[in-house]
């Protein structure tokens, strides 16, 4: 399976736009179904019913759904010193970039005798999901707990599928441990969701929900989230992708392991290359064939190839714009001077500069966090960070002189909405205060 390659001039907007499509969602109806049907089984049966679903989808069967602490313990004693010794590492370092993330409080007097301030609270109660199918994260664990660690969350839960002996990930353990996390339930997929969502004997509801999952995951977020009596969730989720924008200095070994990096995570995933070089387009397209030979998820690498494209474009500027259109979720910079590009970058998930940054150590152990908003929503939508496990509130106090001052405007402005009472909550006061 090779990469199209296609030159950007030579099509017309329809075929541009093509061109840039994402492959349709694995979210059809069908599943859409099946999660209403799953989180309704868990709304009605609670405890039991997770039980019962884990048995039908997971083929196993557990006694009991909380990781215990003798479990707890036992996992980082399955992990090699080389493999805890690499958690800790991107523990640390994920934590460093998000300390710096927590929001300092504003407290101003906008006028005389008008103090407005604006503080930050941590949410009450967070719920995290780490998938742990064919690919167990733990890395998703650390990502997800550490900024909620940090924000104060005063309960953090974490959900994961149980492996076939009904014991969850070791790594996935040792992760959560080690980030903050001991609150751990066996429950995956949509009833995993919807166990947090609304809770169970067992597992108490939560305020918001965050992590990645499967198609079924996807589905029951957005569910809950729709539903008034269900939580928030961190950001619309949809499948794995990277753009990278290289010139006539760039690897095409680099950029070969790159696109098969983001093209592994699954058969909808989408890879994207961007050049000013025909030659350097070709090198990259017979490399991504050599390379991906060798790769285990060969078969899946290869199905996410066919949604994938080789674009070759007429400047680094046209490039830069394709990427904004296009809003990655991650964008690989490989070219001459890629730091000069940077103000240009509009729209993507996470930023990738020079060809010694692979998006790899993004996804473990840089410090900045992997969820990201994919499937175009890097347009209006952030990655994770310390300010989606908290909320702002804002805070007003007046002394009688700032309301005098104040007073006038206030009037004037209701005045102009047709609201007399607002205006009267002020002239009272103004006239009481003579």
């Amino acid at each position: 399976m090779r990469l199209q390659i296609s030159s950007w001039e030579d099509l017309s907007a329809k075929q541009q736009s093509a061109l840039l499509r994402r492959p349709q969602a694995s979210q059809d109806a069908a599943i859409r179904a099946q999660a209403v049907e799953i989180i309704g089984a868990v709304r009605a049966g609670g405890d039991r019913a997770l039980f019962e679903l884990t048995q039908k989808y997971d083929g196993v069967s557990i006694q009991e759904l909380r990781v215990t602490e003798a479990e707890l313990d036992s996992a980082s004693k399955q992990l090699s010193s080389d493999e805890l010794a690499a958690i800790s590492l991107a523990v640390a370092n994920v934590r460093r970039f998000h300390e710096l993330q927590i929001p300092s409080p504003i407290d101003v007097e906008t006028m005389p005798g008008v103090r407005c301030e604006r503080i930050s609270q941590p949410l009450d109660a967070v719920g995290l999901y780490v998938p742990a199918g064919t690919a167990p994260l733990p890395s998703a664990a650390i990502m997800l707990a550490i900024p909620a660690n940090i924000a104060g969350c005063p309960r953090i839960i974490l959900c994961t599928p149980p492996q076939p002996d009904g014991t969850a990930d070791p790594a996935i353990l040792a992760a959560a441990k080690c980030s903050g996390v001991t609150e751990i339930y066996k429950v995956g997929g949509a009833q995993g969701i919807a166990a947090m969502a609304y809770g169970t004997t067992s597992i108490a509801k939560v305020r918001k929900v965050f992590g990645p999952g499967n198609a079924w995951v996807t589905a029951a977020k957005s569910i809950v989230s729709a539903d008034p009596d269900g939580p928030a969730i961190d950001l619309p989720a949809g499948p794995s992708e990277v753009l990278v924008i290289g010139d006539k200095s760039a690897s095409a070994e680099f950029i070969a392991a790159d696109l098969l990096s983001q093209a592994e995570h699954g058969v909808d995933s989408q890879v994207l290359f961007v050049t000013t070089d025909a030659d350097l387009a070709t090198a990259v397209q017979i490399e991504t064939n050599d390379q991906l030979s060798a790769l285990s998820r060969a078969d899946t690498a290869s199905a996410a190839l066919e949604n994938s494209h080789i674009i070759v474009t007429a400047s680094i500027e046209s490039a830069i714009q394709i990427s904004n259109r296009y809003a990655p979720e991650h964008l690989i910079l490989q070219t001459e001077y890629p730091r000069e590009l940077l103000a240009s970058v509009r729209n993507a998930g996470s930023v990738f500069v020079g060809r010694w940054t692979p998006e790899a150590v993004g996804d473990y152990c840089s410090g900045t966090n992997h969820v990201l908003p994919t499937y175009g929503y890097a347009n209006t939508y952030s990655g994770l960070g310390v300010e989606q496990f908290m909320r702002q509130m804002t805070i007003q106090e007046l002394t009688r002189d700032g309301l005098a001052s104040l007073g006038n405007a206030v009037a004037c402005l209701a005045g102009l909405e047709g609201l007399d009472a607002h205006a009267a909550a002020v002239s009272r006061r103004l006239e009481a205060s003579k």
